[in-house]
């Protein structure tokens, strides 16, 4: 099917001695904020209005016609679009993300083009969330929402409706990042024990938080809730896989704020299904926007739409992140959140 793409242009100043100004697309609707930080900076800035994802013909046209990409999650930004947009000089890839799997980065940077993400200024939002899902499960709040709305609460009952208890369980950070730490600032009011995993990190950046530094495996055998907070890369898709989830306690729960692909969903139901784990929160989904369908059928899973960091502020720091990114490279001088910075070495 073929999707009518429509655009409006915010038209910046002229520049210097009435030069053309730069031209800016953004792939899709963004906050407001971001684009007036563009458009102030004096450039042309084109927005897919349609809100929805390019198809790959239209973002490789893009490609070559713009000065700078802003691009969402949403976008494929692979070889194909990356050597249209080095054959036009593009000057920038910014991602309006702290994750950027959907850049192939290592396309970009054999073609020279900067990548950018939006990194730190979501982190306490996606923890925010994180815990929101943890304490949904645990206490059924869904599932009990639902039960009210549909009229069967006729009283209290004291065996209605039971979950379990948060305070004084162990809480499992698979990825110890800013995000990771976040989460596990947040526990300290809960008098949990916190486990952390993390490839890269060493047991001293736990120290803080009164986190115990473990291997995956002993996280998964000990932890009452793991909380993936992991990049999607490589070594990270199905991190958590039909092994990894026989080793969790059958009263344990899963959340994962991080990337869909990082959870084999396949595996999740029939574990959730077999009663080898209690349940799961989810945000994030392998096949976005849809989910496995056996998720949907079951009531021991919360699931949300990839809204960890959907709050107002956020959203908007986000998007005028993604702004800065473009407009230093824009202007000549080193984006501040660059995700291949040998390529600015090298054009330096």
């Amino acid at each position: 099917m073929v999707r009518a793409v429509s655009v409006h242009t915010y038209h910046g100043t002229a520049g210097k001695e009435g030069l053309m100004a730069p031209r800016v697309y953004v792939t899709r609707v963004i906050p407001r904020a971001g684009v007036d930080r563009l458009q102030q900076a004096g450039f042309d800035v084109d927005v897919n209005e349609g809100d929805v994802p390019l198809r790959q013909d239209d973002l490789v046209e893009k490609a070559r016609s713009y000065d700078a990409l802003v691009t969402l999650l949403t976008d494929r930004v692979d070889r194909r679009v990356l050597e249209a947009a080095a054959s036009a000089d593009l000057k920038i890839v910014a991602n309006v993300a702290v994750g950027y799997d959907n850049v192939d980065v290592a396309a970009a940077t054999d073609l020279g083009i900067p990548v950018t993400n939006t990194p730190g200024v979501l982190t306490e939002t996606t923890a925010d969330f994180a815990w929101a899902l943890l304490m949904s499960v645990a206490r059924r709040v869904p599932e009990a929402e639902q039960f009210f709305r549909a009229g069967k609460y006729h009283g209290w009952g004291i065996l209605m409706l039971l979950g379990e208890d948060v305070h004084g369980k162990t809480l499992g950070i698979a990825g110890f990042g800013r995000i990771g730490q976040a989460v596990a600032r947040r526990a300290a009011g809960f008098d949990v024990k916190i486990l952390y995993y993390d490839p890269v990190l060493g047991p001293d950046v736990g120290k803080p938080f009164g986190a115990q530094h473990v291997e995956l495996d002993t996280l998964l055998r000990e932890s009452d809730f793991v909380s993936v907070h992991v990049p999607l890369t490589p070594e990270t898709r199905h991190l958590i896989s039909t092994q990894q989830l026989q080793l969790m306690k059958p009263t344990a729960y899963l959340i994962n704020t991080s990337r869909g692909p990082v959870v084999d969903e396949g595996a999740l139901v029939e574990a959730l299904r077999a009663g080898i784990i209690k349940g799961a929160a989810l945000d994030v989904f392998e096949n976005e926007p849809l989910a496995h369908p056996g998720l949907l059928e079951l009531t021991n899973v919360v699931l949300t739409p990839h809204i960890a960091s959907a709050s107002r502020e956020t959203r908007d720091r986000m998007a005028t992140t993604a702004a800065d990114n473009a407009i230093a490279a824009l202007q000549g001088r080193r984006p501040p959140n660059l995700v291949n910075p040998e390529v600015w070495t090298e054009r330096k």
